[in-house]
């Protein structure tokens, strides 16, 4: 094969997120792939934000799991709002230590580490709209098809 097995392919750490959080995206991602859905991470929103995991279920439904690393990281992050008008359910995921109790009762709450995750209390729902979900599924599918072009050929330039 030209240009070495695609195997050795490694998406570099961007620095963007801890290493605790980078653990829990792991952890939710497998979760998530373990209950059949397909999931992006770090998607690019309509209204700027950037969801930290989105999961798309067989049945269509748009999930987005916000992950805070520690207590610090929520008390200074009061963005998750902006992600309700984008998914049907919304989530955040922790680590066993953090102080559960403070989470809104509205959003679902998901236990992780790096190699698993366990869902601690299901989200409230408020579907989405014909047209954002339309919007949604778009965006979700051409992040995972630029990620899989460039897990192909990483010499590729382009931004997702």
């Amino acid at each position: 094969m030209l240009g070495g097995d695609s195997h050795d392919v490694v998406i570099p750490f961007d620095g963007r997120r801890s290493p605790v959080a980078a653990a829990i995206q792991r952890g939710v991602c497998r979760a998530l792939r373990m209950l059949g859905h397909s999931v992006v991470t770090e998607l690019p929103l309509a209204n700027g934000r950037r969801a930290d995991v989105v999961a798309l279920t067989g049945a269509g439904d748009v999930l987005i799991v916000e992950i805070k690393s520690c207590l610090l990281d929520y008390q200074s992050d009061g963005k998750w709002h902006d992600y309700l008008p984008y998914c049907d359910r919304l989530y955040f995921a922790v680590t066993a230590d953090f102080p559960c109790e403070i989470i809104p009762e509205q959003a679902g709450l998901i236990l992780a580490d790096r190699y698993g995750a366990e869902m601690m209390r299901e989200a409230c729902e408020e579907r989405l709209n014909a047209a954002r979900r339309k919007a949604m599924m778009l965006a979700f599918a051409r992040a995972a098809a630029l990620r899989l072009q460039l897990h192909l050929d990483p010499g590729c330039n382009f931004e997702i």
